[in-house]
């Protein structure tokens, strides 16, 4: 849009020159008041931080441009390089996994390592064989034991804890559940006692 000053011999002021419409019509021109500004022509607003931040160079002062190119090494713990375009959850889960696998990973060689047993071979030979489980089905029977044993030690924890509360008065009649888990204490610490012996 083009603002154009009328004749000098009339005191009109301004107008918009006629323009011609897309369908090849044309606009009638069009009177504007002394300082009007067509709206192509308004700057946009910023404000003070908007400039502030696109004046403010990208690097630290002093730094140079090529100090600043990116290097091409692989830091310890940051992932895979695949793992650049991945958003925070994303890479979480990632390094999640990747402790998953690196914890089962251990825990199958602890489980190997313990299923390791030494026996003489011969009675005349001072060398010992060395033989080992499988630990696919040893292990799978360990976590099995551990579970167990972990479980029993709460169930004895908790009953053991409800004994002090009923003992000092917290808890001055037991319900009925309560109190078979006072009745129980002596049949989890010999299943306990079993499985510790066992493994």
């Amino acid at each position: 849009m083009r603002v154009v000053k009328c004749c000098t011999c009339c005191s009109s002021g301004k107008y918009i020159a006629a323009t011609q419409r897309a369908d090849g019509t044309w606009r009638k021109p069009r009177r504007v008041k002394d300082g009007y500004t067509p709206q192509e022509e308004v700057p946009v607003y910023e404000n003070k931080f908007v400039k502030f931040f696109k004046g403010k160079p990208d690097l630290p002062p002093g730094m140079s441009p090529s100090d600043a190119a990116p290097s091409k090494q692989k830091i310890p713990g940051c992932g895979d390089a695949d793992a650049a375009g991945l958003s925070k959850s994303a890479k979480r889960n990632m390094k999640r996994k990747e402790k998953r696998k690196q914890q089962q990973d251990v825990d199958s060689v602890s489980d190997a390592v313990e299923n390791v047993s030494i026996s003489e071979s011969d009675k005349y030979s001072d060398k010992t064989a060395v033989s080992v489980s499988s630990p696919s089905n040893s292990s799978a029977e360990a976590d099995e034991k551990a579970k167990k044993i972990k479980n029993l030690k709460k169930k004895l924890r908790q009953a053991e804890d409800l004994k002090h509360k009923v003992d000092s008065g917290e808890i001055t009649e037991p319900t009925k559940d309560q109190l078979e888990k006072l009745l129980r204490v002596k049949a989890l610490q010999d299943e306990l006692q079993q499985l510790e012996c066992d493994s």
